[in-house]
């Protein structure tokens, strides 16, 4: 079965303040974030109709908009409200949200002062982000790329700003070139960063490490999964990792909201197993996100 491409789809889009047709929801070929990049966005879960941390998502989406000196024109609670009503008219009650927000065509110039900035929210089913090529079972193979994560001081690396996402895509592509499913990253001084759009985690004798921050995005999904392995007595350390130090790992996984908690099957020739840490961790997850307390799911 063909996957329809997504401006062909049935469906509603909430679109600066309106609920239109899916395929009426266009912007102009001259529109600013086009030519330099000036978008942000955010992608949310739906589960059994909550939005999985929807204020922490439509709080970063105006955070990363600042960062890019991006002003939007909706509050948080309005998006948070738009975002919810999306996902009704569709009535998708487990799926992936999409909130976009960009420049519009009012200047064509490196600089966008005069640019009006434009807000939509998307929403669709989408069970699954990975599909390794080694099966469910064998988990996801990365690939070592040549491409780095920026030093701080050169991106923005906290906004989810489409521009930091250009690196990922070209590593990502590099992987699949190789028949792997996914790209390891590094940072400029060859520690170990993230994959392309997702954060690492590494078990070594019961223990867990992740890297810090300081490179790339600190996503949700990574701050829930350290929170709850904490709250589940695991020892957790975010620390500086050399590639040679997961040569040793027990196990390694990958957190995203749109991949969960995702088990690695292997990072260029070395082979991991999910093991009962990994387990534990995306069993926790999946029972959290589909929790009715309210406050758990904001926690």
């Amino acid at each position: 079965m063909t996957t329809p491409p997504f401006d062909d789809r049935d469906g509603f889009i909430w679109m600066d303040g309106k609920i239109i047709p899916w395929r009426d929801a266009r912007i102009h070929v001259l529109s600013h974030a086009l030519h330099y990049g000036g978008s942000v966005f955010e992608g949310e879960r739906i589960y059994g109709n909550n939005i999985f941390k929807r204020h922490e998502h439509s709080a970063r989406l105006i955070r990363s908009a600042e960062l890019i000196d991006m002003t939007i024109p909706f509050s948080v609670e309005e998006i948070e409200n738009a975002s919810q009503e999306v996902a009704h008219v569709n009535n998708i009650t487990d799926g992936y949200i999409r909130p976009l927000a960009w420049r519009g065509t009012e200047q064509m110039n490196v600089s966008a002062h005069a640019c009006s900035v434009h807000v939509a929210i998307a929403c669709w089913e989408w069970p699954q982000y990975f599909f390794p090529k080694s099966g469910e079972e064998g988990g996801v193979a990365l690939k070592t790329s040549r491409w780095r994560r920026p030093d701080p001081r050169t991106a923005p690396v906290q906004s989810k700003t489409s521009g930091n996402y250009t690196i990922g895509t070209m590593a990502k592509h590099e992987a699949e070139a190789a028949e792997y499913d996914d790209a390891l990253m590094l940072d400029l001084q060859g520690q170990v960063a993230e994959a392309s759009g997702a954060n690492l985690f590494m078990i070594k004798d019961g223990a867990i490490k992740t890297p810090i921050p300081d490179s790339f995005l600190n996503g949700l999904t990574r701050q829930t999964v350290i929170k709850m392995a904490q709250e589940l007595g695991f020892e957790l350390e975010e620390t500086r990792i050399m590639p040679e130090e997961l040569l040793l790992a027990d196990e390694v996984f990958l957190t995203g909201t749109a991949a969960e908690v995702a088990p690695v099957g292997r990072i260029d020739d070395t082979e991991y197993k999910t093991g009962p840490v990994t387990k534990q961790l995306k069993d926790a997850y999946a029972d959290l996100v589909r929790t009715k307390d309210k406050n758990a799911l904001s926690a």
